[in-house]
């Protein structure tokens, strides 16, 4: 057996786990907001739900990111697996709103910290540039691929068996995510105490740096506004919940497409061209998402971001793990999750407070303004060729 087909083994392993934690946090981030709708609440409680998955993602970002510096994967995820367990036995127990903005907290600190820790194992274990783009790319799969299989599965779920069942099955998927995770390797601590108590602001000083998180925040807002968007135009236009799982899920298939494609052309890519393209691309599908009014234009519409959107991030996190030292790679990951999320909480209140006000057509227009315009920060990206030979 080859070298590279030992490393592919255990990311393997640490993908199909991650795909489940991560389809537990998409699953309950499209049944929550259908419960909370059927339970009659309005467009700004929506907002105020979907929030509350972002919320503890950008509280607990840095501590989590020092935490998986000092003790590496296996401690972090463990207790990211209790607590998604958790929040989907209290939905299955009690479905209300208020159990639901528990569940959404518990799903959002769950997937914080299994992400960060997980992103910062396989950065360390790539070992080199070409490496991270490969093993990036692969990683990346797992959130696409379960925005696709947690919405549809638990829209399957709902249409058939009702809320309850859902989130039992909701609560089922980190335990089989651990059982896939728990026997990786842990790596050595290059530095056991871990680095100094708020030095983590400190990275945001590299132009580079704010740079990546900049683009990888316009790349996450067409995410965060298209998730917002489709359960409440489904809602509004008669949808099943399979139908709105289908939708959410075509762009979780174009988004796993893209990404398993740059590992094959990864000595070929131009960054800051991939990025531009990605960028410019879900600027104009936003902006022309309003006239899709069928479920299959919808669909369309959803598969383009998904492109769009699967392009970025793995090109974000290997430049990411390039510009930092290695033993502040949790850190860097870390920031990357607290900048996402600090929108991540804002944006859907004001979403769902501009939809309420101005219709939900105005929200995707102005989010695809916004994103048009940030493509030009990919532009200061040109003299960085990660392509090189290592």
């Amino acid at each position: 057996m080859s070298d590279d087909q030992v490393r592919r083994m255990p990311l393997a392993r640490i993908v199909t786990g991650y795909i489940c934690l991560h389809s537990a946090m998409a699953g309950t981030r499209m049944a929550a907001p259908l419960l909370a709708l059927t339970l009659g609440r309005d467009n700004i409680a929506v907002g105020v739900l979907i929030a509350l998955f972002a919320l503890p993602q950008m509280l607990l970002a840095l501590p989590v990111g020092k935490w998986a510096d000092r003790r590496g994967l296996k401690i972090p995820v463990r207790w990211s697996v209790i607590v998604a367990t958790s929040g989907g036995l209290l939905g299955a127990a009690s479905p209300s709103y208020a159990t639901l903005c528990v569940s959404a907290i518990c799903a959002g600190a769950a997937i914080a910290t299994a992400a960060i820790a997980l992103q910062r194992h396989v950065g360390r274990a790539a070992g080199n540039s070409r490496g991270l783009r490969q093993a990036f790319s692969w990683l990346s799969l797992a959130p696409a691929f379960s925005n696709f299989v947690g919405p549809l599965t638990v829209g399957l779920v709902i249409d058939h068996a009702g809320y309850r069942a859902a989130f039992m099955v909701l609560a089922a998927l980190p335990v089989i995510g651990w059982w896939w995770i728990r026997t990786a390797q842990e790596l050595p601590n290059e530095h056991p105490e871990g680095p100094e108590s708020g030095a983590a602001w400190n990275l945001l000083r590299d132009p580079t740096f704010r740079r990546l998180l900049l683009l990888n925040w316009f790349s996450a807002a067409s995410f965060d506004v298209h998730s917002f968007v489709v359960p409440v135009l489904g809602h509004e236009r008669a949808l099943s919940a399979s139908a709105i799982g289908a939708i959410l899920g075509a762009f979780a298939i174009a988004a796993a497409v893209v990404r398993a494609a740059i590992p094959l052309a990864v000595n070929r890519l131009l960054e800051w061209k991939l990025i531009t393209s990605a960028l410019g691309i879900a600027a104009v599908v936003l902006l022309l998402y309003p006239f899709a009014r069928s479920p299959i234009a919808m669909g369309l519409c959803s598969g383009l971001i998904g492109i769009a959107v699967g392009c970025v991030q793995p090109m974000i996190m290997s430049l990411l793990h390039q510009v930092t030292p290695s033993h502040r790679h949790g850190e860097a990951v870390a920031m990357r999750h607290l900048m996402i999320n600090v929108s991540s909480v804002a944006m859907p209140l004001l979403f769902g407070a501009a939809g309420g006000v101005l219709g939900v057509s105005s929200v995707l227009w102005v989010m695809g303004i916004a994103v048009g315009i940030g493509t030009r920060l990919s532009f200061g990206l040109r003299g960085i060729r990660e392509g090189g030979a290592d």
